[in-house]
């Protein structure tokens, strides 16, 4: 089974300030979108940037056979969501923004105005596998690219960048907790024996302190001394697969020509255990072929294909 997380990139019909300017542009963002999953091949593929649901079925409908969708109900404020696309048929187990228990709000801008939710929802279900259930959950953490005040996107001076930098930042480490969480409650402790992943969209790469609080207890991560000694923490630790992806291939973005990897799988101990190959774009192709993206997220509208390659484990 191939299991994989992409950013669709403003996925949204034609009409609308975000999305496509006529048919031919939206044509084109579909027809493009649907030959790389088509390629792809995925049994379960996390999206984001879903901003119409209609788009998604759309995207559906030019795949081969029948595919069933789940998408969040947690929308930030273009409407853009986190959804998944499968072969199988899915349950929804979780739809929630809320930060776990006792973490307080957190500033989001100059004003002292504070959020106490995530921008977007985190969505989890449960599929069917070989070896018993799998329980997926999907997120889109607070983006690194910066917005500032009457719709800017370059600050007035360094301070208000340095400023809205840590708004964004306070932003993704309380999502990150409480994607956390969502998936203490997907492994129940016994990560052992559960077949358990967490994916999507995590805005920031493998070493960042956001990343680095998705996988709870230290010191067994891939490539490490400890990987391959089992302890207690194994029931509770999740496995980011980057070391797999090979090292010419281990981006997903570009940010003003610099390449990174800010998409990201994370499995429980008894799946990362059966990853056979893991990797970015489509596997036949080598490293992806991505353009170069700068602070305004709105030079992009209407492209075809996405900025993001698709990240990917297959497991057996």
């Amino acid at each position: 089974m191939l299991l994989g997380t992409w950013n669709l990139e403003n996925l949204y019909r034609p009409g609308g300030p975000y999305g496509p300017g006529d048919e031919a542009a939206y044509a084109s963002k579909l027809a493009a979108l649907a030959a790389v999953i088509t390629e792809l091949d995925p049994g379960l593929l996390g999206v984001q940037e879903v901003g119409d649901p209609g788009a998604l079925e759309d995207l559906a409908g030019m795949l081969d056979d029948d595919w069933h969708l789940a998408l969040s109900s947690h929308t930030d404020s273009r409407g853009t969501r986190v959804g998944f696309l499968s072969r199988t048929e899915l349950t929804v187990v979780a739809d929630t923004a809320v930060f776990p228990p006792r973490m307080l709000p957190v500033q989001a801008d100059d004003t002292g105005l504070t959020v106490s939710q995530a921008g977007r929802g985190f969505l989890a279900v449960e599929v069917a596998g070989e070896r018993g259930p799998l329980r997926v959950a999907v997120c889109h953490l607070k983006s690194k690219l910066l917005s500032y005040p009457d719709g800017r996107f370059q600050p007035r001076d360094e301070g208000e960048r340095a400023r809205y930098g840590a708004y964004a930042l306070y932003r993704r480490a309380a999502e990150a907790a409480a994607l956390r969480a969502l998936a203490d409650r997907l492994l129940e402790g016994d990560g052992r024996e559960r077949d358990v992943a967490v994916l999507g969209d995590l805005n920031d790469e493998v070493q960042a302190a956001t990343t680095q609080l998705l996988l709870g207890p230290p010191g067994s991560e891939i490539g490490t001394p400890g990987y391959d000694r089992p302890d207690r923490g194994d029931a509770f630790r999740l496995w980011d697969v980057a070391p797999l992806i090979p090292a010419s291939e281990r981006y997903s973005r570009v940010n003003s020509g610099r390449r990174e990897l800010i998409d990201h799988v994370l499995l429980s101990h008894r799946l990362v255990r059966r990853v056979t190959s893991a990797g970015t774009g489509l596997p036949a192709d080598g490293p992806p072929r991505l353009p170069s993206v700068g602070p305004d997220p709105g030079e992009r509208r209407g492209a075809a294909g996405s900025d993001h390659a698709p990240v990917w484990v297959r497991v057996g």
